[in-house]
């Protein structure tokens, strides 16, 4: 049977705790390295949905006025390119604060050393 000073030991916990951390591939901060892919996944995602939503609100907003002024489809198509150009600066935007994040990242060292799967 194991000794009971070494079950209580703070210190010997926290190494064990570390070793298990390293060899189940987490990186500095815990989460595991496989987060970062699916939070590029999730930015992409965002992505799609930001343009799919402006190009909907726009169909939506343009068909709308198009019925209640009667002159199909001019104003449809009008806010389609407005709802699709909000939908590109929205992307954007994102694009942006990802990068910036990113960049964060590189600064602080939370990085996986270029190692890339």
């Amino acid at each position: 049977m194991a000794d009971p000073d070494t079950r209580t030991d703070p210190e010997k916990l926290k190494a064990l705790e570390d070793r298990i951390a390293k060899l189940k591939g987490a990186g500095p901060e815990g989460r595991p390295k496989s987060e970062e892919h699916y939070s590029q996944a999730t930015i992409a995602w965002r992505m799609v949905t930001e343009l799919v939503a402006g190009l909907g609100i726009g169909f939506g907003i343009g068909y709308g006025l198009d019925a209640l002024f009667g002159t199909r489809p001019f104003l449809m198509v009008l806010f389609i390119f407005l709802g699709f150009a909000a939908g590109i600066k929205t992307m954007m935007r994102t694009a942006q604060e990802a990068q910036t994040r990113a960049q964060e990242g590189h600064e602080t060292g939370s990085d996986n050393g270029g190692n890339r799967s």
